[in-house]
């Protein structure tokens, strides 16, 4: 019930990442008398995930309300070991295939910027790198996204101030997201970029 509850859908992937005792194996025989019960749904609600996906009749509904795109793009910061942040659990971090130089993990202290569900920026534990991920190469799509990062010094945020010293390990100051982050009220000081909490 955790798991469903936690996970609003309940992938294999997305059990494999909570790493519980026994795996899988352990956990579908329960999930499976819980459909049987009428307690969960057996289905194939999230495409590209496997076969074996179960979840609450609320989460269904919910999933089914959502077909149609927003009139407005939906930008949301999760801390990148959050249970609704999908990456690095139930779906692969996106890469360039360039890319090899960064190794994006849930961990605690990281964050993550989704646009309409999509990874676009991952920020490093402590907040002085990001990294940009394929969907930050729309100049809007990244506007976005950054703007999202002024939620890290809001009052109830994680960081009173948030100093942003690289970007894809390049020095802030060279990135082509230096004009968006001024644009949000970053200002350029010794240590790299700088937002402070109002």
């Amino acid at each position: 019930m955790a798991l469903l509850e936690r996970h609003g859908v309940v992938t294999r992937e997305a059990v494999i990442a909570e790493d519980p005792p026994g795996g899988f194996a352990a956990v579908y025989p329960i999930l499976r008398a819980m459909e049987e019960a009428g307690r969960a749904r057996r289905g194939y609600f999230v495409a590209g995930l496997g076969a074996a996906q179960f979840a609450m009749p609320g989460a269904v509904d919910r999933l089914r309300s959502e077909r149609d795109a927003p009139e407005a793009p939906r930008v949301v910061l999760l801390a990148a070991a959050d249970p609704a942040q999908p990456y690095g659990a139930a779906l692969a971090w996106p890469r360039r295939e360039t890319d090899e130089r960064f190794s994006l993990q849930r961990a605690a202290g990281a964050h993550l910027v989704m646009v309409d569900g999509a990874a676009v920026i991952y920020v490093e534990r402590g907040g002085r790198s990001l990294v940009t991920l394929p969907p930050a190469d729309d100049a809007e799509t990244a506007r976005l996204a950054i703007g999202a990062l002024e939620q890290l010094v809001a009052p109830m945020g994680p960081f009173r101030e948030l100093v942003v010293e690289r970007i894809d390990r390049e020095p802030v100051a060279a990135s082509v997201l230096a004009e968006p982050l001024r644009a949000t009220g970053f200002r350029p000081s010794y240590r790299g970029y700088l937002l402070r909490r109002a």
